[in-house]
């Protein structure tokens, strides 16, 4: 009789996922419409901080292939349609994971999943605004009369979305200190006595990730993040799990009390 109600249940949550797995997909292919419809203005809005940084005369990009353009466009569709179809999907997430948390857990989840939001945010935008425009300069420095910058679309879309990507994950870190602190494994304390070594591995971390091997870039980075690492001791103070005091060292600081 167990075995069946399990069975049963087990069976409703599938059909319950393959239902919203289907409006995540249903959600997804409208945004990927909407947005490819407009795929070569938001190209053009993801290569505007390549522009200015192009030589005079050698503001355009080329393909290599007579099909790139079409994949280009449809790529920007799909990358544009998640980004439109998030609010859908992150609902979806949420309306299936829910029933299962408790009212304190529930409140927690959401928090962290709005907070993860704002923070990827964040970093994309940083790294669009701030790192693109500087990192390009500095690349495209090196054309002369003889040297002249040959963009591929396609390498071009690669590189900007990874970077986008990895700066909105590398902003996840006030967060990632945050679910350590709430478990446990990690303190204010500890973190603060760590800085040395929390900033010498921001630095390692922006050397590989930023686009240009200059210092001042890779510090474009570096700042922030360990500004970041801050906002995290802060955060951890704050939120993290507090020491439980034993109840044996309570009875002895009573027993000390009373002898004297």
């Amino acid at each position: 009789m167990i075995e069946k109600e399990t069975a049963a249940a087990l069976t409703a949550h599938l059909r319950e996922l393959r239902k919203r797995l289907i409006v995540c997909v249903i959600a997804t292919a409208i945004g990927f419409g909407v947005c490819y419809n407009y795929s070569v203005e938001l190209y053009g809005l993801l290569t505007k901080p390549l522009i200015p940084a192009l030589p005079p005369g050698e503001m355009h990009m080329v393909f290599t292939g007579v099909v790139e353009p079409f994949f280009i466009y449809m790529k920007v569709g799909l990358f544009g349609g998640l980004i439109l179809a998030s609010p859908v999907i992150l609902y979806e997430i949420w309306g299936f994971v829910a029933p299962g948390l408790y009212k304190g857990e529930k409140a927690w989840f959401l928090g962290i999943v709005i907070s993860s939001i704002i923070l990827f945010a964040a970093g994309a935008l940083f790294a669009y605004f701030v790192v693109f425009p500087f990192g390009f300069k500095y690349l495209l420095s090196y054309s002369s009369d003889t040297l002249k910058p040959l963009l591929s679309m396609d390498l071009y879309f690669s590189f900007a979305t990874k970077f986008l990507i990895a700066f909105g994950v590398v902003f996840q870190l006030p967060l990632a200190i945050l679910v350590l602190a709430r478990l446990g494994l990690v303190t204010a304390g500890k973190l603060l006595s760590w800085w040395r070594y929390a900033l010498v591995g921001i630095l390692v971390v922006s050397a590989i990730l930023t686009p240009t091997p200059d210092v001042f870039n890779q510090l474009l980075m570096a700042g922030p993040l360990f500004f970041l690492y801050g906002v995290g001791i802060v955060v951890a103070k704050l939120f993290g799990k507090k020491r439980e005091v034993p109840d044996d060292a309570e009875e002895d600081e009573d027993g000390i009390e009373d002898e004297e």
